[in-house]
């Protein structure tokens, strides 16, 4: 198959993709035809079905695998395809692994790291809460495993939570030996639970998209809510103990502004916001570069870094 990420303007396509998003939309001119996201592993573009009543136009819904023909063209900067036809597909016509963007990192050796550094930790009741959730409680696991880390902006694959989680976990370790104030079984704690909650702010692969609880509570209250719920299990689990760890996760954004309930007010909780910045940062300019392959000028203007990124490198 021909992937999204190679995709030119001028490109004829006839093959299947997953239908990540559809909506009925109406013109200036009062003609009606529906939005499409067409996904693979590779990315997503927009599409359109200008003329939805064409007989050749089959009927299709959202997170279907549809077979598209169709042009691509490019409109506003931005490549978009012009569906002529569509055709639902079958389970056996397509390999899901081809549609679903997944970490280049093998989960499994990924997660054997992470319990590694559970292992080292000291404390017997910070062992013990990360045990709950990373050892004993299946459930949780499958879906830590499987979960994003965001919705688009960084680590947006399978594996892309685990990914994240472990990456901003081996920074504050370094942290940690560069600064030795630091409480390392705290820090490390509260990295491997910073982000827990994600796994029900946002709905499974393919959808990835924010649930109800996402959408009115976030990851950040629920996963306080949830060490809560873990730690109370725990016999004699220290109040303090919890608190601090709480309250590395509801600091870890560092700002209110960009959605932090709380500013970090101790070292741990800001060793961890940085950790988590510097990851998610250095991640998405990652993606930008990956995404612009056979560009090594200039990139355009990204909002997150509220500047005009580059490829190329001066020598």
């Amino acid at each position: 198959m021909k992937y999204i990420k190679d995709l030119k303007d001028g490109d004829r396509v006839f093959d299947i993709y997953l239908c990540k998003h559809k909506q009925s939309a109406v013109t200036k001119n009062g003609k009606a035809y529906e939005n499409v996201i067409l996904q693979d592993k590779t990315g997503t573009i927009d599409a359109k079905v200008w003329e939805p009543n064409n007989p050749g136009i089959g009927e299709y819904d959202a997170l279907d695998y549809i077979e598209v023909y169709g042009d691509v063209t490019s409109f506003n900067g931005a490549l978009q395809v012009s569906i002529k036809r569509i055709r639902v597909c079958q389970e056996g016509e397509y390999n899901p692994a081809d549609y679903l963007p997944i970490s280049s990192k093998d989960i499994e050796t990924m997660y054997q790291e992470l319990q590694g550094i559970i292992k080292s930790i000291q404390n017997t009741y910070l062992k013990q809460l990360l045990e709950a959730f990373f050892v004993k409680d299946e459930n949780f696991i499958k879906a830590f495993k499987k979960s994003s880390a965001a919705k688009t902006v960084h680590h947006s694959f399978v594996g892309g939570l685990l990914e994240h989680t472990l990456s901003v976990t081996k920074l504050c370790d370094y942290y940690c030996s560069a600064y030795p104030i630091l409480k390392r079984d705290l820090l490390l704690t509260a990295a491997m639970c910073h982000d827990i909650a994600k796994t029900k702010e946002f709905s499974p692969f393919p959808e990835n998209d924010y649930t109800d609880a996402g959408q009115l509570l976030g990851h950040i209250v629920m996963g306080s809510q949830m060490v809560g719920e873990k730690a109370a299990a725990i016999a004699g689990f220290p109040q303090h103990l919890l608190l601090q760890v709480q309250h590395c996760i509801l600091a870890h954004h560092g700002k209110y502004e960009y959605g932090s309930p709380k500013i970090p007010a101790i070292i741990e909780a800001v060793a961890l916001n940085y950790a988590d910045d510097t990851d998610a940062k250095l991640q998405t300019f990652k993606e930008v570069l990956d995404n612009n392959s056979d560009n090594t000028g200039w990139l355009g203007y990204n909002r997150l870094f509220e500047s005009n990124l580059t490829a190329s490198r001066l020598d």
